[in-house]
């Protein structure tokens, strides 16, 4: 244990999981993790692992076979998971975030046939939003479902779905006009779809492609895909909740629960740079001894300290709200902004400190200077979250009169 990034406050049972996964992370991720990340290899085997300590049904109620876990404990796991290796933390929560949706909104007969075996990690999720011509904007989404007696026909084209190849079950969220009226507002004509789907690539089912990987900068190993449905036919009881126009309410709960598990990603990505810059510059020596000596270095290592304990801060509050059923998008979307660009600052200052050695592939820090980006826009980008922020702000300090 380190003496920064530390949460109060926890039960004996979190933090015997929290001692578990850094244990894990550090035997099983962080050895292999840059040489698996260079070959952009998926890694079995950790996967493996986390199935074996319970982590794919961490939040599932225990009564579907999971542990019945708290938000906060769920993204203090994914700050070590991200401390080792970023990816593995998202091949972890595009599914938690599709068991959180079930949870939260699924039929009693969708929680029944899919959670017991999501905590397994014998079903693994993805979720959906995204299109070519669009991100943020998720009024503009073109991907519709059609009734066609008791199915809906799905066509469209979806992106950036993280877990695309891998994950047997996705989450998606397309337009689907039935009952509203035509000028009613864009996101009451939005409905989340469940499509079950054979892991792999190419026709994975009748009506569904997943082209391929994505050949990505950084955030490597994970696979991150497009999806093409062309007259794709499911059931009506797919439908998450059993009732059309209500998807873009569940998403949102469910990228609000997301934007914390984003946050914690920076943070373990920011503790892990921190814990490099600062062993490499006790290490460098320049002018006769040991870089972390001079006072500009010790300036940037306490600004990267700084930042890291800042960010974790912002994290646990916001889970923490979200636990006790409290409405947590202003603190979801401030702890997501301000995880992620002081990730990248860390990560940068790391970078610098290693001087040219951190343009080598052989040293860590190159590795994690090629995944901090991916947080700036995961989940939404800062501009996202500062509307998010700005409007939230405005309700609560609304002028009366």
């Amino acid at each position: 244990m380190t003496r920064l990034a530390q949460t109060h406050g926890l039960t004996d049972v979190q933090q015997e999981i929290l001692s578990t996964v850094r244990g894990f992370v550090d035997k099983e991720i962080l050895p292999v993790a840059t040489e698996l990340e260079h070959r952009d290899e998926y890694p079995t085997q950790i996967v493996e692992g986390l199935k074996e300590l319970g982590l794919f049904g961490l939040m599932i109620p225990e009564e579907y076979g999971g542990l019945g876990e708290s938000l906060l404990t769920y993204a203090l796991c994914v700050e070590e998971l991200s401390r080792g290796w970023m990816s593995v933390s998202g091949i972890v929560n595009t599914h938690f975030i599709v068991a959180y949706m079930l949870k939260q909104h699924g039929t009693q007969e969708q929680k029944d046939a899919y959670l017991p075996r999501m905590a397994l990690g014998e079903v693994r999720g993805a979720f959906s939003m995204s299109e070519p011509a669009l991100g943020s904007d998720v009024s503009a989404i073109t991907s519709k479902a059609v009734r066609d007696g008791d199915e809906y026909v799905l066509t469209g084209q979806k992106m950036w779905l993280t877990n695309g190849g891998t994950s047997s079950l996705v989450a998606v969220l397309v337009r689907s006009d039935e009952g509203q009226p035509q000028d009613a507002p864009p996101h009451r004509s939005m409905t989340t779809f469940l499509i079950e789907k054979e892991p792999g690539f190419g026709e994975v089912r009748p009506g569904l492609t997943i082209p391929g990987k994505i050949d990505k900068m950084g955030y490597k190993g994970v696979d991150t895909t497009e999806m093409i449905m062309d007259g794709l036919r499911l059931p009506a009881g797919q439908v998450l909740g059993g009732t059309t126009g209500r998807g873009f309410y569940q998403m949102m709960d469910g990228v609000e629960v997301g934007r914390v598990n984003v946050a914690a990603r920076g943070c373990g990505v920011a503790r892990r740079a921190f814990e490099l810059g600062i062993s490499y510059a006790q290490q460098r020596h320049t002018f006769g001894r040991p870089i972390a000596e001079h006072q500009a270095i010790q300036f940037k290592l306490a600004e990267m300290a700084t930042k890291v304990e800042a960010a974790h801060a912002m994290m646990v509050n916001a889970a923490r709200k979200k636990d006790s059923g409290e409405r947590n998008d202003l603190e979801a979307g401030m702890a997501k902004y301000l995880a992620s660009e002081y990730c990248k600052e860390v990560v940068e200052d790391a970078f610098r400190i290693h001087g040219g050695y951190g343009f080598s592939k052989e040293y860590e820090i190159e590795r994690l200077y090629r995944e901090a980006p991916m947080l700036l826009i995961g989940e939404g980008t800062a501009e996202i979250q500062k509307m998010i922020i700005g409007r939230r702000l405005l309700e609560e300090y609304r002028l009366q009169g």
